[in-house]
């Protein structure tokens, strides 16, 4: 039975009152169904046990790390909610700091949810949490059968959660599920991994990965702040992890690059002996096709890291890769939303290249 549609005389009087030739706002209603606060359910994506429970990363112990990437860790990028239900539908209620649109990136992907659910042994999108504002209580799915079924939840890439619950059939079952992913593996670097421009949360392409793969890639992206400043490469020392996956060279100087560089890598080296440090060069930015000076910027990042790769490996550091840029967003220029950022064909195209690199630096099949 589908337990989340308003009666027959609320939704007449939902009819006259909302209107698409007014401008009031959407009228929630009260959903026929119960209510399970998010904390009660298995968390997915974090690097490490925070008191706030929607952050990245517990900043209050990290005095030292910049005031912007303190507010950046807020955001909720890569973490998911994971249960399992036989409830006929799933809705959600939550709340978020901002409530406000990015230019480049979309309300759903910034502010909103995205549902997944496990069918024939893959993860298969479900529906949209489509935020209103600073809070929103939506239907994400619905008229679904009363088999047990695994869901994942991703919250917003680019705001702050304050509040959380999932929403089923007053008659079904709600409970959290082991996670459904492997290891830790962090991935370190700039808004492309945070998720812009995605279309939704699941669409980032640390997530991406791991539906594809089994492994747990934690999102720690830092929309213009993945600069490897000391503090925050401390910060990451303090993780323990499978591997430490470094995305960060579009957002450093080159100048940057080769003076911090270095530090990152003998640094996590000594935090971690064995543990692969896997670099990434920066995406070719479309800009760059008639943007002069945006295209030798880039070039210079990419020539900066690897001239640090070949200076450090006189010192022998073991467990020390680099991904070279390989057309990871093709060579007809569609793979952005602004020409620096990608889209969700840009994403699948960077996919192609890196995840089968990772894996075999891995030993992953």
């Amino acid at each position: 039975m589908n337990t989340f549609k308003p009666t027959a005389m609320l939704l007449l009087t939902l009819i006259l009152i909302y209107s698409p030739d007014t401008h009031a706002k959407h009228i929630f209603t009260d959903l026929d169904g119960k209510f399970i606060k998010a904390d009660s359910l298995t968390w997915v994506g974090k690097a490490s046990p925070v008191k706030k429970t929607y952050h990245r990363v517990d900043t209050a112990i990290y005095n030292k790390m910049p005031q912007k990437i303190k507010s950046l860790f807020t955001n909720s990028a890569g973490i998911a909610i994971a249960f399992t239900t036989n409830s006929t539908s799933i809705a959600a209620k939550w709340s978020v700091k901002n409530g406000k649109g990015l230019p480049n990136v979309s309300d759903i992907n910034s502010m909103g949810l995205d549902l997944y659910i496990k069918k024939e042994g893959t993860w298969r999108y479900a529906g949209i949490g489509r935020p209103e504002g600073s809070f929103s209580e939506k239907t994400i799915v619905t008229n679904m059968d009363t088999l047990t079924k695994e869901c994942l939840i991703y919250l917003p890439t680019y705001d702050e959660v304050t509040s959380l619950e999932i929403g089923i059939d007053k008659s079904s079952f709600i409970i959290p599920s082991t996670s459904p992913f492997e290891g830790k593996y962090v991935i370190y670097g700039s808004s492309i991994t945070q998720g812009a421009s995605a279309s939704r949360p699941g669409m980032a392409y640390p997530a991406r990965m791991a539906r594809a793969t089994g492994l747990n890639f934690i999102n720690l992206g830092l929309s213009g702040n993945g600069k490897m400043e000391a503090p925050v490469i401390e910060m990451l020392g303090d993780i323990t992890c499978d591997a430490y996956i470094m995305d960060c060279i579009a957002n450093p100087s080159p100048q940057e690059i080769t003076e911090r560089a270095p530090h990152a890598i003998r640094y996590l080296r000594k935090k971690h002996p064995e543990t692969p440090i896997i670099f990434i060069q920066s995406i070719v930015r479309e800009t760059g096709l008639f943007d002069e000076k945006a295209r030798l910027v880039n070039q210079q990042q990419n020539e900066a890291i690897e001239h640090v790769f070949k200076e450090l490996q006189k010192e022998q550091i073991p467990y020390l890769y680099l991904i070279k840029e390989n057309y990871f967003l093709g060579i007809d220029h569609e793979g952005t939303i602004d020409g620096v950022h990608p889209n969700d064909l840009g994403f699948d195209r960077m996919i192609r290249v890196i995840q089968p690199a990772i894996l075999s630096i891995l030993n992953k099949k």
